[in-house]
């Protein structure tokens, strides 16, 4: 199941096309690990843990071809301030597969950090540690952001442990702007 990468359209990189759709898959339905932290095993985790933890995201970090860098994600939402609708950018490394299309094509959903106080750090920075900083991160929040990205681009995949992020419900554009641009 894991090995076996040939039933993709993708001409190098069909197994992170692969390993996006199981984790689609386990996120949808909400044997002895390789490594403890690992994309078969977070699926493992999320789809039969041995104690129900009400985990519903696998967050994960897609790698560029050529670059290796870790890809980071971003867009524009508008928000309000004071009676002004002005436009905020927000990007992370992190995301959550929100659908997965045929053609190795899928929606995902940006996850931003958020620290033990409930806000999200500033912009990150050049690498995935700098969206972590210190030991401040206790979650990762859904945003509604989603962007189109072909999965055929990529060349590594590096699942993060199973969590229940925070609802979009909870996430407030203007606050988040807010904090973003004074760091």
């Amino acid at each position: 199941m894991w090995d076996d990468c040939k039933d993709f359209d993708c001409k190098d990189n069909k197994c992170v096309c692969k390993t996006v759709r199981q984790i689609a898959a386990a996120q949808d339905e909400v044997v002895t690990p390789d490594c403890d932290v690992s994309c078969k095993q977070s699926i493992q985790n999320l789809v039969s843990p041995a104690v129900t933890t009400g985990n519903d995201t696998i967050p994960f970090i897609l790698y560029c071809k050529g670059t290796c860098k870790p890809f980071v994600g971003s867009s524009v939402l508008q928000a309000t301030v004071g009676q002004n609708r002005v436009f905020r950018c927000f990007e992370s490394p992190i995301f959550r597969v929100s659908k997965i299309h045929k053609d190795c094509c899928a929606d995902l959903e940006l996850l931003l950090p958020v620290t033990q106080g409930g806000s999200t750090p500033g912009p990150g920075g050049k690498n995935v540690c700098d969206y972590f900083p210190g030991n401040s991160i206790r979650n990762l929040q859904r945003t509604g952001i989603c962007i189109k990205v072909d999965l055929c681009d990529f060349v590594g995949i590096a699942c993060l442990e199973p969590v229940r992020a925070l609802p979009v419900s909870d996430f407030n554009v203007t606050a988040a702007a807010d904090e973003r641009k004074d760091h």
